[in-house]
């Protein structure tokens, strides 16, 4: 699955600044974070791949949007068999972790649980330590992976890898100057 092209088709419905805090380098980071938890938890990276882009695609604003993760789960149902292909078993997972990744804590679903611990390593983007009673894995609540991640949404970091996507002037809803 190529992410720099999903990241791009999906930004062309985007309504806030891809360089915000829930764009498109937030997306990179619960990206890494996801697969890391997924190599430690012995599960396919699929569902995280589809889960950094979509869960928080279709937000309304940077703060209270209780409705997004439901939106970014129709989005994701929307280009399924056009922009990427995926089993049901594993496409019910996306849309139950999109859906519900900020008003439920727990699953019994490794793979959900890998992705709603990705975007909860996050939560240093917005100077809030992820508290590990609110961590579903053992992976993530090991301190090592806690602590980078931490520092990396901490100083928001941006992978290396995207870096040039972030940068790019001619995204969808930006103006020349990087305005909206």
């Amino acid at each position: 699955m190529d992410f720099e092209r999903l990241v791009r088709v999906v930004l062309e419905g985007y309504a806030l600044d891809p360089r915000g805090l829930h764009g498109v380098a937030h997306w990179a980071r619960v990206f890494e974070n996801g697969c890391r938890l997924c190599d430690e938890m012995k599960v396919s990276r699929d569902v995280i791949t589809l889960f950094a882009v979509f869960h928080d695609s279709r937000r309304a604003n940077e703060g209270h949007d209780p409705e997004h993760g439901s939106r970014g789960a129709l989005l994701a149902e929307q280009f399924r068999g056009q922009q990427f292909d995926i089993s049901d078993a594993d496409f019910e997972r996306l849309q139950f972790a999109c859906t519900w990744h900020t008003s439920k804590k727990y699953h019994d679903d490794t793979i959900i649980q890998c992705c709603w611990d990705a975007d909860r390593l996050d939560l240093g983007r917005v100077g809030v330590v992820p508290d590990r009673r609110f961590l579903n894995t053992s992976a993530a609540k090991q301190k090592g992976i806690l602590d980078w991640a931490y520092g990396r949404g901490a100083m928001h970091v941006v992978p290396t890898w995207i870096q040039h996507l972030v940068d790019d002037q001619s995204l969808p809803g930006r103006n020349n100057d990087g305005s909206r």
